[in-house]
């Protein structure tokens, strides 16, 4: 077990030992991150070939080389992903190559996680793991595979620690909680996000965690009518409500990318009467915003951008392709701490990596991209 977790002190350490990247590193809540972080998501998880693969090579060369916030999920690849990350971080701390301090680790609970090898009967494993043991009722589930209720979490903590290595967490998300709306009103959920703070708020007091937030996919980048719609005043009211203002709610994750830029242009939040994007509204409460899917899993590269947005974004066409555009448009937008990309591939994590030799782009030409 390792014990420790992310420090200013180990974090700053870490982003000073690479100073050939230019304005790569930013500070929220006592830590240094990164502006790009890895991500452990595959999609289509049902196929056999998600495990004729590891991120340990990913996750290894990410942090030889200036990323040092590494995101995953209990559920990413039936809990493989966790364990590849623990399995490499063990052996790297051994060898002295990183300390604890330096890097900082984020996982989720909210999704039932199965494990590989994939049951043959998914049901029958929910009920033997989840149902049974009284981690859950069959009315807690959400189209079969979602989840949020005390005991349940308490579990996924646990079992990623576990997975992980890891005495502490540094951030632990409630994963898209926005999946309960297609049975809960939005006051029930509202409750039962209550119910998962508390839960939360005592892995803190245990140094399970240092702290936590909410992930969302649909949640935060709709209007108002939309089913899973999600009204972050309203969760962070919750978190003031079960702690006060020494609570430990510090960070939302979101989709972020060319194609789906809602939280930087959309006032889809009103709070105390004032509308706001979600970055804006975010940022007056003082969250970190971690987004996600920076590349739309590769599905942005169908065609070629416009060439206005590649010359604002790379003016002196220093980047040699469009995922690195993609990541410099991210890695740019202001008060977006860290954005995420996935890769298992250490070639294409040195190759994305390029970007941080360069400027971020500045406020005001960032903002003309939205006109072109």
């Amino acid at each position: 077990m390792i014990k420790g977790y992310a420090t200013i002190e180990g974090t700053l350490e870490y982003a000073k030992s690479f100073l050939d990247k230019k304005e790569f590193f930013v500070e929220h809540e006592n830590k240094v991150f990164s502006k790009l972080g890895l991500g452990t998501f595959n999609k289509e998880p049902y196929k056999e070939e998600n495990y004729l693969f590891n991120y340990i090579d990913a996750v290894q060369t990410a942090l030889k080389n200036g990323i040092n916030f590494i995101d995953t999920a209990i559920n990413y690849r039936y809990q493989q992903s966790e364990k590849e990350i623990g399995y490499i971080l063990g052996e790297m701390i051994e060898n002295g190559e990183i300390k604890r301090e330096n890097f900082i680790i984020a996982s989720k609970g909210g999704f039932i996680p199965l494990e590989y090898p994939f049951p043959d009967n998914p049901y029958h494993w929910i009920r033997d793991n989840m149902i049974l043991p009284n981690l859950c009722s069959d009315s807690d589930i959400e189209l079969d595979q979602h989840c949020i209720s005390e005991n349940f979490l308490e579990y996924s903590l646990n079992k990623s620690l576990e997975n992980l290595g890891l005495e502490t967490i540094d951030i632990y998300f409630l994963h898209n909680p926005e999946v309960q709306l297609g049975s809960k009103t939005k006051e029930e959920l509202l409750e039962s996000i209550k119910k998962a703070f508390i839960v939360f708020e005592k892995a803190v007091n245990d140094g399970k965690i240092k702290s936590y937030g909410v992930a969302t996919w649909n949640g935060f980048i709709n209007d108002k009518g939309f089913i899973e719609y999600l009204s972050l005043g309203d969760i962070y009211d919750v978190a003031f409500s079960v702690a006060g203002d020494k609570h430990h709610f510090k960070y939302i994750q979101v989709p972020f990318n060319l194609a789906k830029t809602h939280i930087y242009t959309m006032p889809t939040q009103t709070y105390q009467g004032v509308d706001y994007t979600v970055v804006e509204l975010a940022y007056k409460l003082g969250l970190g915003v971690i987004s996600s899917s920076s590349l739309l899993q590769m599905n942005l590269f169908k065609k070629s951008f416009n060439a206005n947005v590649g010359y604002i974004l790379d003016k002196d066409m220093e980047l040699s392709s469009d995922i690195q555009l993609a990541l410099q448009f991210v890695r740019s937008t202001p008060n977006i701490i860290s954005s995420l990309f996935a890769s298992k591939n250490p070639e294409h994590i040195l190759h994305n990596l390029e970007i941080s030799k360069i400027k971020s782009t500045p406020k005001k030409l960032y903002d003309l991209m939205y006109r072109v």
